[in-house]
C-alpha cells in the first residue's frame, strides 16, 4: 500500500489534500500496535529503530521505483507519530485489560 502509485481523486467526498499523510499515520499506528503485540518484550529503543528503518526504506523505495510517488519528509513524520501512537495504545491496552 505504501509503494502503490498515489492519486488524490477529489471526486469522492472523503478524498482531501493530505489524505496520504492520514493513511501513513494510520498504517504505522496499526504496525506499531501489532509489532508490540508480536514482540511484547522488545525494548523501546529497538522498536523505534526497526520502525524508523522501515519508514525510511519505504520512502526511499517510493522514490526509486518510479511509480509516481516521491520521498517526503512529512510522510516519515506521519509514520513516526503513527507508530508512537500505536506503541502507546498497546501499552495502555495491556495496562487496562491485563
Amino acid at each position: 500500500m505504501l509503494l502503490k502509485p498515489g492519486q488524490e481523486n477529489h471526486e469522492y467526498w472523503f478524498m482531501f489534500t493530505g489524505i496520504d499523510k492520514l493513511l501513513h499515520f494510520s498504517i504505522f499506528a496499526a504496525l506499531g500496535f501489532f509489532f508490540m503485540a508480536a514482540f511484547p518484550k522488545i525494548r523501546f529503543y529497538y522498536f523505534i529503530q526497526v520502525i524508523l528503518i522501515y519508514a525510511f526504506l519505504t520512502e526511499i523505495l517510493q522514490e526509486e521505483m518510479g511509480f509516481g510517488r516521491s520521498m517526503e519528509t512529512l510522510d516519515v513524520i506521519a509514520d513516526t507519530v503513527g507508530c508512537l501512537i500505536g506503541y502507546y495504545i498497546y501499552k495502555l491496552f495491556i495496562k487496562r485489560f491485563f
